[in-house]
């Protein structure tokens, strides 16, 4: 068993913001990485102020910040000044990853680019996080995952109820999270490539790709020259046995049974409704299919008659695929996410955060520990690099350490 987790000793500067790139960080300190968040002197991240923006929910938590940003060191670094940049260079030739999110024109001002810190460590993993690539005409263009990631690819257009219906919105981080695991794929593969040939290497990943992997399957369709079908409200979808139906409490559940002519006799049964099994209307899939509407209506008018958590008895263990409709309200009590440390509390705490969603037999990962203020761990930082106190003091005096 690895007891301080399978990145123990791997030393990672977070220099990022906005949210992939830093939950890429935030998942390798999971396994023991030393992550050093490297933020501007004052206010810090400007990300600690998401939840103080307008719509979002109002707490004396500050839950983004929580997630993001546990397991870190902070140090607060002002790489506008010479003395700023010089001690990241120093940070940089002892380190083993360095991810940024900064638009190029951002990395080249504050010399933060590939091409400015590779030379100082041949090991280093360099792991760039950008909006739409770095080519092109938009290769500069900043991004966040719902223009450039939700709605870029396609998702945002394709999940409405209908051609007519307003296209969706979408919520905090619903796709930064997702693209993180992309980033920190890359940054995992690269330093299993370093094992092998001993140099670093940079890695890249953006929105704007991760975005069109999501709509992979619907886009890889229109590449071949697919023909659509117009999208149907939930009301007259093709399939009642692959749609959602709303339950006597209000709360909904999805079925998705895709083996559906072994099933239906078990559904039925399930609904308290065997007279469907062999009824004319439905007795093949191709019948069922054909009269999707009409059997829509039934099922609306079955499942009205229940709450969730009867449904939920009547159709657990008998093999049907189905799923609850989550609400927020549930995570909280939800065993199933605690038994499988989905949900994991901090360290000397009972507040409960969420885990990433990978797990390696035999390694041990990070108990949360509490997210920094800012610059809380600069002198720490700096000691470990070889700082003394006079030369901490007049980095202080200098604006460049906060």
């Amino acid at each position: 068993m690895d007891e301080n987790g399978i990145f123990s000793g791997l030393k990672v500067l977070d220099c990022a913001s906005f949210i992939a790139a830093p939950a890429a960080a935030t998942v390798l300190s999971d396994f023991g990485a030393d992550v050093i968040k490297i933020e501007p002197p004052g206010a810090g991240d400007p990300y600690r102020n998401l939840p103080n923006l307008p719509g979002y929910p109002i707490s004396d938590h500050n839950y983004a910040w929580m997630l993001e940003a546990r397991n870190k060191r902070s140090l607060a670094l002002d790489l506008a000044k010479p003395e700023g940049k010089e001690v990241l260079r120093k940070l940089v030739a002892e380190a083993d990853v360095f991810i940024t999110n900064f638009p190029p024109p951002v990395r080249a001002r504050l010399g933060v680019a590939y091409a400015d810190l590779a030379p100082l460590n041949e090991r280093l993993i360099y792991a760039s996080f950008t909006g739409y690539g770095e080519r092109g005409e938009e290769a500069n263009k900043p991004g966040f995952d719902s223009n450039a990631w939700w709605a870029r690819s396609g998702m945002m257009d394709l999940v409405r109820a209908d051609e007519d219906s307003t296209p969706a919105r979408s919520v905090a981080g619903m796709g930064d999270h997702p693209c993180a695991m992309s980033l920190f794929g890359a940054i995992v593969t690269a330093l299993y490539k370093r094992e092998r040939t001993g140099k670093g290497s940079e890695v890249k990943s953006n929105l704007m790709a991760n975005g069109l992997w999501s709509t992979s399957v619907l886009a890889q369709a229109k590449l071949v020259g697919a023909e659509f079908q117009p999208r149907r409200t939930r009301e007259r979808a093709l399939n009642a046995v692959a749609n959602h139906y709303r339950c006597r409490d209000g709360r909904w559940l999805i079925l998705s049974l895709l083996n559906e002519e072994k099933q239906w006799p078990t559904l039925t049964k399930c609904l308290g409704r065997e007279d469907l099994t062999d009824d004319p209307r439905f007795a093949t899939k191709a019948d069922r299919h054909a009269r999707s509407i009409e059997l829509i209506g039934i099922f609306d008018e079955i499942f009205a008659t229940r709450d969730l958590a009867e449904w939920r008895k009547a159709l657990d263990g008998t093999g049907l695929v189905f799923g609850v409709v989550g609400i927020l309200d549930d995570i909280t009590t939800d065993k199933q996410l605690i038994e499988n440390e989905v949900l994991v509390p901090f360290e000397n705490d009972t507040t409960l955060t969420i885990n990433s969603p990978i797990w390696i037999e035999g390694s041990t990962k990070t108990r949360p520990r509490k997210p920094p203020g800012v610059g809380e761990h600069s002198d720490e930082v700096l000691r470990n690099a070889g700082y003394d106190d006079a030369a901490i003091k007049a980095l202080r005096a200098s604006g460049a350490v906060g």
